[in-house]
């Protein structure tokens, strides 16, 4: 099968279509001819090695000198071609989206994805816009309903609102009954808008660390603003959530990159009366994908999409997500 092959850290460049054997599903995972894949930071990363401390925190992805895995790619859509033993919620032919994590590999003609890391797609959705939901939704959703606890009447802003989880934490928080207000630079206002948003923010022209206004929420997904200024916004007893950070935009390595404010928000948590959090590895799982289709099929969550790539392209798509600023999601076309 044709597949996108990474042999060592480094840039998009290293990456190369190459002729591989196909995978068989060992117990409990499924084989899935894929249809599409989504391109996330998450692949980025890994591609880099970024952070140099994520090679010591995620073993099982980060190696010293190159991944773990060979082949990129996380997020999948496509059919079911074969299961492996102890599998029973899927047969051949059955039309699927889901993750791979810590397997990735999913910019292939063919990926193994574990059974519960694995739904039915919602009836409602293209293959390509199947494939933009998992680690960008459940992302979202774990952040909202778990994390957070987001109930109607709540206030909460979202600072990256046009990006790929962002664009999923409006809907979902909006479907929560919450109050939103997203953050965004000045070409994405109308994206983020038409998501639902209640309130959007230019941050080019508005800075809502310091217009006065206070929520019970910020979930901060783009990392570049300091602890202080985040607090700043929040009620006082609001809670700060950090995930992400997207891509370095000088194309190398950091040592801690948006882990750095992390952790600062770990040690801090505990002198502070915010409440300070993170959402650190995340892997999406059946329920929470099961969850992310009853939302969709209903209408209230909607996957928006930047730009599709053919799998030939995946060094381009990668590319495009490091220095274009992508808003919402990229996904690759098999």
């Amino acid at each position: 099968m044709k597949a996108i092959v990474q042999d060592r850290y480094g840039s998009s460049d290293g990456l190369v279509l190459r002729e591989v054997d196909k995978p068989a599903p060992a117990a409990g995972e499924v084989l899935v001819r894929v249809h599409a894949a989504a391109v996330n930071a998450r692949d980025w990363h890994v591609m880099r090695g970024d952070p140099y401390l994520a090679r010591l925190a995620m073993p099982s992805v980060f190696g010293l000198s190159g991944p773990k895995r060979q082949i990129r790619g996380s997020d999948v859509a496509g059919r079911v071609e074969a299961v492996g033993g102890g599998v029973t919620r899927f047969r051949p032919g059955d039309e699927v989206y889901g993750d791979a994590g810590d397997l990735d590999g999913a910019f292939a003609e063919y990926v193994c994805v574990p059974d519960g890391q694995l739904e039915h797609k919602p009836v409602n959705l293209t293959f390509e816009q199947a494939a933009a939901v998992p680690l960008a939704g459940c992302t979202a959703l774990v952040g909202l309903r778990d994390v957070g606890r987001v109930t109607t009447g709540q206030r909460l802003l979202v600072n990256g609102a046009s990006g790929g989880v962002g664009t999923f934490a409006v809907q979902i928080a909006k479907a929560f009954g919450a109050e939103v207000t997203g953050v965004c630079s000045t070409r994405n206002v109308e994206l983020v808008r038409s998501l639902g948003a209640d309130h959007v923010l230019d941050y080019t022209r508005e800075d809502f660390s310091r217009d006065g206004q206070r929520y019970d929420m910020v979930f901060d997904l783009v990392a570049n603003r300091s602890l202080a200024d985040l607090r700043r916004a929040l009620t006082p007893t609001g809670l700060l959530l950090l995930s992400g950070g997207g891509v370095s935009r000088n194309g190398r390595p950091h040592v801690t990159g948006p882990m750095g404010l992390q952790i600062k928000a770990q040690v801090a948590s505990r002198f502070v009366r915010h409440r300070l959090t993170s959402l650190m590895g995340m892997s999406p799982k059946a329920e929470q994908l099961a969850t992310l289709r009853e939302l969709i099929e209903a209408g209230k969550v909607l996957p928006a999409l930047d730009r599709t790539f053919p799998l030939a392209q995946v060094p381009e798509a990668i590319r495009y997500l490091e220095v274009e600023h992508a808003r919402a999601k990229v996904v690759i076309t098999v």
